[in-house]
């Protein structure tokens, strides 16, 4: 990509949407040069509900960026999440056909186009292909096998599928807000892009980014993904909770949320009381801060079981030897790493960008990971063309095509 252009990610959250503008400097490194944020209030989980108001979020997040960085957005890479989002591994085989049977780039295309070659029901697409490892003639853990020589290549991938109606919505959304959709990206992959070193994913590491609706998980390991997964609870699930609890709006609620929240009980040092507004012209109570804690703490610890009982389901988990890496809006909450530390039983760790350059301290921010790891997904894979999100159906007459070419061409 030229250096002058301009790299646009955009987060689509329950709670907020945010857009991060970023482009490559002299030297390769990402420089972040505008982000615009705007309360999110047309999805539900990760999914759109409201097209109207999530066109008019979208709009409100960029034209805020835009202002930023002075130049005009024309085409953003996208985050999907949502608890439609499936995952699964699958294999390949191929026999390798070149000049003394050396391995060919095309000979990877061919072997992971024979892994992604899966049987998928009619509403979901296929988001992501992410290679685990190669097998070259019975020898595995090969990470790239481009001029090997072998007469037999195998591919383990994960592969990444999404409810292709929610995906649609996003697209239609971003369209009538007047930008083009360079990719769909899950947003745990892209948060991952952001916060996550590579000897981390080498030892082994997993993900949680904890948004608005859902909390959704990835786990690495050898360097490769390994497991994706979305629990259905986030951070305005433990609004609800104090709103209930409080009898106050779920605006107040988040807001007691935000000022005098804590995630765990035992790290309260001096409680104080704290004026609860009331409801339809209702006086205003005093609520200590230990209750709100209380309320607040079982709901996490709720998500955090959840979330362990998922990642065991991966048959790496017991090898994360970097343990856990916190992101998204709700790990800000006070004492959550704590909380996590001690219900899951392993090292956890607020995870922050990693960006040299531009806006470092505005985007320093979990809130910001996924919006960032957009646009480290651009620099490394670039606009994808549109047979990455085709139906099954449509991918199934392609390969088709292929292969008449071969055989009749």
């Amino acid at each position: 990509m030229d250096n002058d252009e301009i790299l646009v990610g955009l987060d689509i959250g329950t709670t907020k949407i945010a857009a991060v503008v970023g482009k490559k400097d002299e030297y390769g490194n990402l420089n972040i040069v505008g982000v615009g944020h705007a309360p999110s209030q047309g999805l539900r989980r990760g999914v759109v509900i409201n097209i109207e108001k999530t066109v008019q979020s979208i709009q409100s997040a960029v034209e805020q960026a835009e202002l930023m960085c002075g130049h005009k957005v024309s085409t953003v890479y996208a985050g999907i999440a949502g608890d439609h989002i499936r995952s699964m591994d699958s294999k390949g085989v191929i026999a390798v056909s070149g000049k003394d049977h050396i391995i060919s780039e095309e000979d990877v295309k061919r072997v992971i186009n024979a892994a992604r070659a899966i049987a998928l029901p009619m509403d979901r697409e296929i988001l992501h292909v992410l290679h685990q490892e190669f097998i070259v003639d019975d020898q595995d853990g090969i990470k790239n096998p481009v001029q090997m020589a072998g007469v037999r290549l195998e591919a383990e991938v994960h592969i990444i599928t999404a409810a292709a109606a929610s995906a649609q919505n996003i697209v239609n959304c971003i369209d009538a807000a007047g930008y083009d959709v360079a990719d769909i990206v899950l947003e745990p992959y892209a948060s991952s892009l952001a916060v996550l070193d590579d000897d981390e994913r080498d030892l082994g590491v997993a993900i949680m980014d904890i948004g608005g609706g859902t909390t959704d998980i990835a786990i690495f390991f050898d360097g490769s993904i390994r497991h994706t997964s979305v629990i259905g609870l986030g951070g305005q699930h433990v609004t609800n909770d104090l709103s209930q609890g409080l009898r106050t709006s779920m605006d107040q609620a988040e807001d007691i949320k935000k000022k005098y929240g804590i995630a765990m009980q035992s790290l309260l040092e001096k409680d104080e009381l704290i004026k609860v507004p009331g409801v339809g012209g209702r006086a205003p109570r005093e609520i200590s801060r230990s209750v709100i804690s209380a309320i607040i703490q079982p709901r996490m610890e709720e998500m955090f079981q959840l979330s362990l009982r998922e990642m065991e389901r991966c048959n790496v988990f017991d090898t994360l030897a970097a343990g856990i890496v916190l992101t998204g809006g709700a790990s800000l909450l006070v004492g959550t790493a704590e909380l996590a530390e001690q219900v899951m039983g392993m090292p956890v760790k607020i995870g922050l960008p990693l960006v040299s350059g531009g806006l470092v301290e505005t985007v320093r921010s979990p809130i910001y990971a996924t919006g960032v790891g957009l646009l480290y997904y651009a620099l490394k894979h670039g606009p994808k063309d549109r047979s990455g999100h085709k139906g099954n159906f449509e991918w199934i007459l392609e390969r088709l095509r292929d292969i008449f070419d071969n055989l009749f061409g």
